[in-house]
């Protein structure tokens, strides 16, 4: 008999697979709410644009059942560091196997996990990365340049993300397209957008799925397009520099300044 995760695996249409965790939450205690279809909506994008040679169905099916057992808002420092844990030990229960929930439990470094699996480094860009944008209790999102540098400079400092440098040249790409609707901003901008202004996750789902992917992904088509045009004309592209040195001093120079941001080594929704 097939089990709960052969069921979600099998099913390759991220949508369904969107809709299948929905009905899932609501028979068993686990999270999941518009910060995780935001994320795995990034994590999609990433994967379109860097062609990592990974398991793409299987690494989004993680991005929806990794944070499965966080807790939300939680201010118990044990939860915040077991969270992780607990998920992975819950999903081996409903059928997945070993190197799956080892791809989730190393969504942080909590788990000490050594050596990670290629997989779980994209887990914990888009995780930290996709929170930083959102708001939160105690502050308001940041803008995509300021959270790389905190990415960066401070969560992933002294530690190796071996998908790093592509994330940000990523963003970068991404900060280059801008979707036009009752106003003209970018594709990041326009994705945080739509969480903010719808609060039902059915409806955010339905946005994201038939609305804003069909735009981002013909956008960033063209932007390919763009660019190997410009390589074949001999035009050197625009390289690593999403954020100016300002950005990056002055983030850096209020990191030493506890008043200014929220010092968590993983800053997550």
């Amino acid at each position: 008999m097939d089990t709960f995760a052969d069921y979600i695996l099998n099913e390759e249409d991220l949508a369904a697979k969107m809709e299948i965790m929905y009905y899932l939450s609501k028979k068993r205690k686990i999270f999941f709410d518009k910060s995780v279809v935001f994320k795995t909506e990034i994590a999609r994008l990433f994967l379109n644009y860097s062609k990592i040679e990974v398991d793409k169905n299987l690494v989004l099916t993680a991005c929806l059942l990794c944070n499965c057992k966080k807790i939300d808002n939680a201010q118990d420092l044990e939860k915040i560091h077991s969270y992780a844990k607990n998920g992975a030990e819950y999903l081996r229960e409903i059928g997945f196997g070993k190197r799956f929930c080892k791809i989730c439990e190393e969504i942080n470094r909590y788990s000490n996990s050594n050596p990670r699996e290629r997989e779980s480094d994209i887990l914990e860009l888009v995780d930290q990365f996709g929170g930083m944008l959102l708001d939160r209790p105690e502050r308001i999102g940041f803008k995509p340049d300021e959270a790389l540098v905190l990415l960066e400079h401070r969560n992933l400092k002294d530690q190796y993300n071996r998908y790093l440098e592509t994330f940000i040249e990523f963003v970068n790409f991404l900060e280059e397209i801008y979707i036009s609707d009752v106003v003209n901003m970018t594709a990041l901008r326009r994705l945080v957008k739509i969480y903010n202004d719808t609060e039902e996750l059915t409806k955010f789902i339905q946005k994201v799925v038939y609305d804003y992917q069909p735009k981002i992904d013909e956008l960033m088509q063209a932007k390919n397009d763009e660019i190997a045009d410009k390589m074949f004309g001999k035009t050197k592209t625009t390289g690593r520099a999403l954020f100016s040195e300002e950005t990056t001093k002055k983030i850096l120079s209020h990191m030493n300044d506890e008043n200014s941001l929220i010092m968590n080594t993983n800053e997550n929704e």
